[in-house]
Formats: structure tokens, C-alpha cells, sequence
């Protein structure tokens, strides 16, 4: 593997596993407020593979929370991959701002493709149980988990790690 993949390849993991956690957190509070059950939101993401009774699964259970959330993880990752092989990977390191601003380009392009290319059934799930307001805390703080996993990355390799 060349530097640079190996540096993608950290910063992806990185950033995608900031992400996913952020993301979580806020699928989390936004469900107990709005359905009154933190796992619900994260348990719809395993209708790829349980279909609609993963929309009505409230409690948390390793077949729809462990899955969801395996499912969510997987697809942060995903995207952070393309967002550090795309920005993340820049010499110099990125500031701050251009951190937040391309970490926010990458969501909103995460969003768009989650919403309107893909099928139904590769859908997050979690928009069924939360208000378009919620989404968009949710893809705010992926985005934040983005940028600072970027920033967390540079920082190692700016240490030679």
C-alpha cells in the first residue's frame, strides 16, 4: 500500500468512526424525544435486512440495534473513505473551517444520494421515527464527526503517525 492510501485509509476510519459516534448520539436524543425510544431510529437502519418490522422495533435488541448500528457504522465509514480520499489526504493540513466546510459537502452529498439514488430498502430507515429538524442534527453532527476525525488524522500524521 503507498503512503497516501495508508493515509486515506487511517483518516477514513478515523473520521468515519467520529462520525458514526456523533451521528448515534443524535439518533439517540432525537428518538427519546420524539418517539420516546433511543433505539428505535438506529434500529430502522436494519430494514435492509428485516424489512418493515425493524420500523416497529422499539427496544434495543442485537438483531435490529446491532445490526443498525453495524449498518451505520459501515456506511460512515464508507463515506469518510471518499471524504479522506477527496480532502482529507491535502498537504498542507486542513484549517478548521475547510475541515467543517468539506466534511459538510461530503454529508450533504451522503444525504442526497441517501434520499433520492438509492433504493428504499438502502435507506437509513431512521427517517421514518424523526422530524426533518432531527435529520439534520443527525447529519450535522456526522458532519462534525467528519471534520474532527480529518483533523484528529492530520494532527497524527503531523507527529509521524
Amino acid at each position: 500500500m503507498t503512503e497516501r492510501q495508508l493515509s486515506t485509509l487511517r483518516t477514513g476510519l478515523i473520521a468515519g468512526t467520529l462520525a458514526s459516534i456523533a451521528s448515534t448520539a443524535a439518533l439517540m436524543l432525537c428518538g427519546r424525544r420524539e418517539t420516546g425510544s433511543m433505539a428505535a431510529p438506529t434500529n430502522a437502519t436494519s430494514h435492509w435486512l428485516w424489512g418493515d418490522q425493524a420500523f416497529e422495533a422499539r427496544r434495543p435488541t442485537l438483531k435490529h440495534t446491532g445490526l443498525g448500528y453495524a449498518t451505520h457504522h459501515a456506511s460512515a465509514i464508507f463515506w469518510a473513505l471518499i471524504y479522506a480520499w477527496l480532502h482529507a489526504s491535502r498537504h498542507p493540513a486542513q484549517s478548521v473551517p475547510a475541515a467543517l466546510a468539506s466534511a459538510g459537502a461530503a454529508t450533504a452529498l451522503a444525504c442526497a444520494v441517501d434520499y433520492t439514488i438509492i433504493p428504499r430498502r438502502l435507506m437509513p430507515g431512521f427517517e421514518h421515527h424523526l422530524s426533518k429538524r432531527s435529520l439534520g442534527v443527525v447529519y450535522g453532527l456526522f458532519a462534525v464527526g467528519l471534520a474532527a476525525g480529518c483533523l484528529l488524522a492530520q494532527r497524527g500524521r503531523g507527529r509521524g503517525g
